[in-house]
């Protein structure tokens, strides 16, 4: 097969986009299939080495500096993509090069499929722009409408998305890779560096920091747990995004670690004792997989992707998005716990084996061939 996929956010960004999109890429060049993929130029970054690639120029997001905006630069994509003669689309945004792809999809007749990543309805409103939500939502409706095939990660926003009228939406893309993030990449020397004894406690975070990931949450629950635990805890941020000038100053105590290779945050998750993800805006929650699978306890928000990956008090915790008494009750209590600890993340690893990448891998190759098969046949015809 021939596959062509488009994101507005790609290398080096690291979010979970670029990690879908790139294990897609993997997946195909592995299988010996053909991938060329359209996606924003990034400065001081050429691009992947020794791959089909179409970068087009982007500018800083004034809101959000680290989010690159393109123009749909429908003429190179279009010849880029001719030149290749991909047997499929698939779009993994909804921004301008997405726009763009969805363009060439259509007007060369091939299979589009399109995914639904991020839920920017919801977003709108964390950045003042609440008003907005109706018309992002017409503007989604309009844009998967045409696509074979809608992907997503969650079993509730499938849902959503059906009694929207996009009804060729599916669940797929909440596979966590267990081989990289798994509990034998526990690493005392990181522990030491982290924590500095064996037994403080590592708390951690993971993921972009910005506003819509309710962090103004976590910055409360964590100075709250912190006054009670003192040194038998140490708070760990690995991520980066407007709010981290706000965490590094409202909470001095709180290691900060930016941006990490994927092999070094299997190994942070790994070190970890537990993870603390407060967003309510999550399709999927990777990073709660990521961490079940290293065998990390998780106490998370009570909502959204989360919802379908945590079992309350079996695989982690679940809590009211906005209670801030009840993270830090809850990040206090496994702290001081161990074995309780330990029972949560063994049952939390054999929950995230059951989402390991394999199966979805090959439900994917599925789906693209007879997508592929279906055009073949009506061109045929």
């Amino acid at each position: 097969m021939r596959i062509g996929l488009v994101s507005d956010t790609y290398l080096p960004q690291v979010n979970g986009v670029t990690t879908v999109v790139r294990r897609i890429v993997a997946l195909l060049r592995g299988q010996g299939h053909e991938v060329a993929v359209v996606a924003p130029r990034y400065p001081d970054f050429a691009g992947a080495a020794g791959e089909r690639e179409l970068r087009i120029r982007s500018l800083p997001f004034p809101l959000y500096p680290d989010i690159r905006l393109s123009l749909p630069s429908f003429g190179r994509v279009a010849e880029f993509f001719d030149e290749f003669q991909p047997d499929l689309l698939h779009v993994h945004t909804e921004g301008a090069l997405g726009v763009a792809g969805r363009r060439y999809a259509l007007a060369r007749t091939l299979p589009l499929v399109t995914s639904f990543h991020t839920n920017f309805p919801q977003y709108s409103r964390h950045y003042g722009l609440g008003f907005l939500e109706p018309a992002v939502w017409r503007w989604l409706e309009r844009f998967h409408g045409p696509a074979a095939l809608t992907l997503t990660p969650g079993d509730g926003v499938r849902d959503e998305l059906v009694r929207r009228g996009v009804g060729h939406a599916a669940v797929w893309g909440r596979g966590v890779d267990t081989r990289l993030f798994q509990p034998g990449r526990r690493d005392a020397g990181w522990r030491r560096w982290l924590a500095g004894g064996d037994d403080t406690a590592v708390v951690l975070h993971v993921g972009r920091l910005a506003r819509e990931k309710n962090l103004d949450v976590l910055i409360e629950a964590w100075y709250t747990a912190r006054a009670v635990l003192g040194q038998r805890a140490t708070f760990v941020a690995a991520g980066e995004g407007p709010v981290a000038r706000d965490i590094e100053s409202e909470l001095p105590f709180v290691r900060m670690l930016g941006f990490l290779p994927r092999q070094h945050l299997a190994t942070l998750y790994a070190s970890a004792d537990l993870c603390v993800f407060p967003s309510h805006t999550e399709t999927c929650g990777l990073v709660a997989l990521e961490a079940m699978s290293s065998g990390v306890g998780v106490i998370a928000a009570d909502a959204g992707g989360f919802r379908e990956s945590i079992r309350h008090d079996v695989t982690g915790l679940l809590v009211p998005p906005s209670d801030v008494h009840a993270y830090a009750e809850a990040i206090i209590e496994l702290a001081l716990d161990p074995a309780r600890r330990f029972l949560l993340g063994t049952a939390a690893r054999e929950r995230a084996l059951a989402r390991d990448v394999d199966p979805e891998n090959a439900e994917l190759l599925a789906r693209y061939a007879a997508l592929i098969g279906v055009i073949a046949r009506r061109t045929a015809a």
